[in-house]
Formats: structure tokens, C-alpha cells, sequence
């Protein structure tokens, strides 16, 4: 093959990519119940053992927490050694997490599974969604979306076959089943799994990246803690994740207190209660919006998409808290408020790696990651919020107000602050190459 020849298939992105995107999506779904479909295991587990449900939720406070903040430290991992390793170790622990949680006769026995469970999330998330950075950056919003998308919506495939198995043979063996089943899926989908290669057709040419890249760009994780434009984005996240946190941790509870949760309505010919018809259309919502407004932000630039998600955000947070009386405008204005929450799963991901660069994106998107984990303590809060006010209205307030807060920061201080480290990089990288850098 002639030195042109050679060139050009190193130029060609290689459809290689868009296998790795795949896997790590199965990967993703794979993982996905083992928070999304622990509520339906609360009430059998309550049922079984007369434990409360505060006490019971404790295991599930304990996989959130170290499902974000492990994330940063197997991040570093990652970035050393590869993904397969990583997501490998997520599979084994993901079995024992369902392991032991089917055999548990104590809520210490509770407690260690769902800290296991957290372990195995956080090194299937980060990796996946790092590896997508990698692999695409010049698609990131797109394909960071569709990443994450396989954790928000993935859950939903399994869902009425694991409420199926608990109502007819029990929460315990359904635990177990689906340990084997979902261990077995991410083991051997993580032996596929591997990192991109610099310089070879396995990565887009480089002026089909919008944002600059190199060398220069790639900022190791010390140095991003140091930036001011990653606690810029630290906060954002922290407002528009604690917002939406506090607002849809109370939904079953709001359905009941209206009285709608168990009306029946019937969509597209299907009759259920409106409380499960919520449910699964506000998990279809948070997985299409994921990757729809992740492309939309590779096109319009990412603190653009931000500041409108998130003023959208804040507009139906506001429709669901003070119309949502009527079972259809409940399922409605929910499903509307997840179409745009859960962009902050892709949008900070891509933002990282155009601010930081490729090299170390798994652990600095790790460590962006960490702002869930914070969010979620604030929880309890908007149970405070509405024990002190009488009215479920405080808690949607003050998630309106986070989000416009975030959508103000992401056009006003955000955006500018991109353009400043992109025009930072620039420069480096004409100090470094001797030449004028090429127009983006």
C-alpha cells in the first residue's frame, strides 16, 4: 500500500468505533437494575423480614454513594490498564452484589450488597461512558448520550420480567437469576472491550473534530481539579441533578397523596395504573434525551444546549409540581421533565472531554460524576421541605430554581469560560507546532 494510500486509511474512522459503542451500551443495560429495578424489591424484602423501608433504603443510599464516588479512582484505572479489566471486575461484582442480597437474613448482609452493587455500577458507568469519549470526539455529545441512554433506559427490557419472577417465584431467586444472567452478559461483552488506538484508522482525522485535540489538550486529573472551568461545571451539574433528584424521588408519593397513582389509563390500547404508566414512559424519555440533546449540543455547542435544556427543565418541573393533578397531565409533564434531566448525563461528559481532552477522560469524567453522589444527599431535604411547608410546592421551587440557576451559568459564565480554554489550547498548540493553528 502506497504512503497515500496509508494516510487516508488512517484518516477513515474505522466502523471498529461504532462496535465498541455497542457493547459498551450492552454493558451499560446490563448494570442499569441494579438501580433501577431495586424499588421493586423493597416491599418483598419488607414483607419478608418486617424491616422498615427507611432502613432498607440505606443499602440503596450506599450503592448511590459509592456508584459516583469510586468512579474517579477506577477511572484512573482504566486510563492505565484498559477497559476490559475494568468492566470485567464490574460483572463479578455484580454477580456477588445479587448474591448476597438473595441470600441476606440481615441488614448488614443488605448493607454489603448494595455497597458491592455500587462498586460494580460505577466501574461499568465510568468506563463505558469514558470509553465512548474516547472512541468518538468528534461525535461526543451523540455518542456519550446514547451511552448513558443504555443506563437509563436499559433497565426498562427487564423490568417486567423481574416484577413477573418476584410475584411467582420469589424476590430471592430473582436475585440470583438475574446476577447470573447480568454477570455472565458483562463478562463476556468486556472481553471485546478495548481502548482506541492514536494515530490509526481506528480514530476520525482530526478536522472532523470541532474541538482542539492533541497534546496539549490532554489535561491530567490534578490538573483539571485546578481549572476554575471544571467547578464551573461541578456546580452545574450538583444544581440541575439535586433539582431533579429531590422532585422525582417523591413521584410515588405525590401519585398517592393526589389520588391518581392507581387510576387506570389506557395509551396506545394498553390499560395500567398511572403510577406505572409514569414510570415506564419517563424511563423512555430519560434514555431518548440522553442522545437526542447530546447531538443537538455537537451541533450547537454545549453550553448553548445546556442553557436551553435546563430552562426547559425548569419550565416543566414547574408543570409537573403544580398541574400535575389529572393522571394524564401527571404522566405527561413527568415524562417531559426526564426528556430533559437526564441530558446532564451526556452533556457534562462531552463537555469534559472537550475541555480535557481524550487521554484521561474516564477519570475526569469520574470526578465530574461525583457531583451525583453529592446530589443525592440532599434528598432528604425535600422531605424537610415539605414536612416544614404543608405542601409539596417548596420542593418543586426550589428544583425550578436550581435549574434556572444552572441554565443562567451555562450561557453567562460556561460558555465563555469554553471559549477561553479552547483558545488557550490553540495557542499551545501553535507554540508547539511553529505554525499558525488551523481555523476551527
Amino acid at each position: 500500500m502506497s504512503s497515500s494510500n496509508t494516510a487516508a486509511a488512517a484518516a477513515k474512522p474505522s466502523s471498529n468505533r461504532w462496535l465498541m459503542l455497542i457493547l459498551g451500551i450492552i454493558c451499560m443495560a446490563s448494570v442499569a437494575n441494579l438501580q433501577y429495578g431495586w424499588t421493586l424489591f423493597v416491599l418483598p424484602i419488607e414483607h419478608k423480614f418486617g424491616w422498615s423501608k427507611a432502613d432498607i433504603q440505606v443499602a440503596f443510599t450506599l450503592f448511590i454513594l459509592l456508584e459516583t464516588w469510586l468512579v474517579p479512582f477506577e477511572g484512573y484505572i482504566v486510563d492505565r490498564i484498559g477497559p476490559r479489566w475494568v468492566v470485567m471486575f464490574g460483572g463479578f461484582c455484580t454477580f456477588l452484589a445479587w448474591f448476597i442480597d438473595s441470600n441476606a437474613t440481615s441488614l448488614g448482609m443488605l448493607y454489603l450488597g448494595g455497597a458491592i452493587g455500587g462498586i460494580a455500577g460505577g466501574a461499568v458507568y465510568g468506563t463505558c461512558v469514558g470509553n465512548a469519549l474516547k472512541w468518538f470526539p468528534d461525535k461526543r455529545g451523540l455518542c456519550a448520550g446514547l451511552t448513558a441512554a443504555g443506563f437509563g433506559a436499559g433497565a426498562a427490557i427487564t423490568i417486567a420480567p423481574i416484577r413477573a419472577m418476584i410475584e411467582s417465584s420469589g424476590y430471592q431467586h430473582t436475585f440470583l437469576f438475574f446476577a447470573i444472567l447480568y454477570a455472565v452478559i458483562i463478562i463476556v461483552v468486556s472481553q471485546f472491550l478495548k481502548a482506541p488506538r492514536p494515530g490509526t484508522a481506528d480514530m476520525p482525522a482530526m478536522d472532523k473534530i470541532k474541538t482542539a485535540q492533541g497534546a496539549a489538550d490532554d489535561v491530567p486529573p490534578q490538573q483539571a481539579l485546578r481549572s476554575p472551568l471544571f467547578w464551573i461545571m461541578y456546580l452545574m451539574f450538583f444544581l440541575v441533578a439535586a433539582g431533579g433528584l429531590m422532585s422525582a424521588a417523591q413521584l410515588s408519593p405525590i401519585a398517592h397523596e393526589r389520588g391518581i397513582a392507581n387510576t387506570l389509563v389506557t395509551i396506545f390500547g394498553i390499560t395500567t395504573p398511572a403510577i406505572v404508566a409514569a414510570l415506564t414512559f419517563h424511563s423512555i424519555t430519560n434514555g431518548v434525551g440522553r442522545p437526542l440533546n447530546g447531538w443537538f449540543s455537537d451541533h450547537i455547542g454545549r453550553a448553548n444546549m445546556m442553557g436551553i435544556s435546563f430552562i426547559l427543565l425548569a419550565f416543566f418541573i414547574a408543570m409537573f409540581g403544580f398541574f400535575g393533578n389529572t393522571p394524564m397531565m401527571f404522566i405527561l409533564t413527568d415524562a417531559l421533565v426526564f426528556l430533559f434531566w437526564g441530558d446532564i448525563f451526556s452533556l457534562f461528559a462531552a463537555t469534559v472531554g472537550d475541555a480535557f481532552g481524550r487521554k484521561y477522560a474516564t477519570v475526569n469524567y469520574g470526578l465530574m460524576y461525583t457531583a451525583k453522589g453529592a446530589a443525592s444527599l440532599l434528598i432528604p431535604f425535600g422531605n424537610v421541605l415539605t414536612r416544614s411547608t404543608g405542601s409539596w410546592h417548596a420542593v418543586y421551587t426550589v428544583g425550578c430554581l436550581m435549574a434556572l440557576i444552572a441554565s443562567l451559568l451555562a450561557f453567562f459564565v460556561l460558555k465563555p469560560a469554553i471559549k477561553k480554554r479552547l483558545r488557550t489550547v490553540s495557542e499551545l498548540a501553535t507554540e508547539a507546532s511553529g505554525r499558525p493553528a488551523a481555523a476551527t
